[in-house]
């Protein structure tokens, strides 16, 4: 698919083009729509797994503005990228009953707005991170945010059924840019937060993708059950939640974590793993979107049960 300028741009081939009707437009914005616009629950689970990345990095306290700086900076970033993906992702949104009820879509704010928008959170979360935390973890989130917002957004989601796969590697940095703001430098512990991250992405996405196959067929979206067919991405996420429970259990053969992550990782990981043999098993939507929504408790549990490893059971920096 060619990109051009103008609103047209990310309309998929077959699609009539969208229009917001006169009587939204009339709608005016609230800071709500402007909030659901940076897709609130997934920068504040990448923020969690931040700010895990910032404790990790030290045996003691993380100083108080470090932690409010790097949050809030690294937060502004995700949610100017997030921004962007509503923007180039309209007309699809538009068609998908899931997506039907965003602001752009809605007339609430238009194009020009969101663009507007997205550029001053970017700013000054780039402002933020250069001036109160260090240039290693700008540069590093700013990376992040093209990442996602114009390489995923704008080219892998149309190119490939592996696009979530090469794009996931954005979203898993978090825990690094939080490490960074520490320590300013790249540690090979905070690499292994990462991993774990990127080896999830790919079974939360396709178990949600197997779910909404005929939507994202419609927009040719070319996720991976679409290209392939379900059960082949359904084997494709069990093999990547094998890979997952490997390695969320890295950070303790290399000394990061103890017995209680141990523990709880392990539980977590195993239920993950059942989750994905039943979805392969029954190949139901049902136990599709089940998977979807463990996937997600997982991610909320697994990086604070490493936290509180990470306290009650103080290990040397890092043996």
């Amino acid at each position: 698919m060619h990109y051009h300028s103008g609103v047209t741009a990310f309309l998929p081939p077959t699609s009539e083009p969208y229009s917001v009707t006169e009587s939204s437009l009339t709608e005016r914005a609230t800071w709500r729509d402007y909030y659901e616009l940076c897709k609130p629950n997934v920068v504040w689970l990448m923020i969690l797994t931040a700010i895990v990345g910032m404790c990790m990095a030290t045996q003691g306290a993380v100083p108080v503005d470090a932690v409010i700086f790097a949050s809030t900076g690294i937060a502004l970033c995700a949610g100017s990228a997030a921004a962007i993906n509503h923007l180039a992702d309209q007309h699809v949104d538009a068609i998908m009953a899931r997506t039907s009820g965003r602001p752009l879509v809605k007339g609430k704010i238009d194009s020009q707005g969101a663009a507007i928008f997205a550029f001053v959170l970017g700013s000054l979360g780039m402002i933020i991170l250069l001036t109160w935390v260090n240039a290693l973890t700008a540069w590093l989130t700013l990376a992040s945010l093209v990442g996602y917002a114009f390489v995923y957004t704008l080219y892998l989601k149309r190119a490939t059924p592996q696009n979530i796969v090469i794009g996931g590697l954005a979203g898993a940095m978090p825990p690094l840019l939080g490490w960074t703001a520490v320590t300013n430098q790249i540690d090979g512990h905070a690499l292994l937060l990462v991993l774990i991250i990127f080896a999830w992405t790919p079974p939360h996405f396709w178990a949600l993708a197997i779910a909404r196959k005929e939507e994202y067929a419609k927009v040719e979206i070319p996720m991976l059950p679409v290209t392939h067919g379900s059960r082949y991405a359904a084997v494709h996420s069990l093999l990547y939640t094998l890979m997952l429970f490997v390695a969320s259990l890295l950070p303790v053969a290399t000394g990061l974590s103890s017995w209680l992550y141990l523990i709880g990782a392990s539980a977590l990981g195993g239920v993950f793993i059942y989750q994905s043999v039943t979805l392969l098993r029954t190949m139901k939507n049902s136990d599709a979107m089940k998977m979807f929504r463990f996937s997600i408790i997982y991610l909320m549990a697994i990086f604070p049960i490493m936290l509180l490893d990470h306290y009650l059971l103080p290990k040397p920096l890092f043996v």
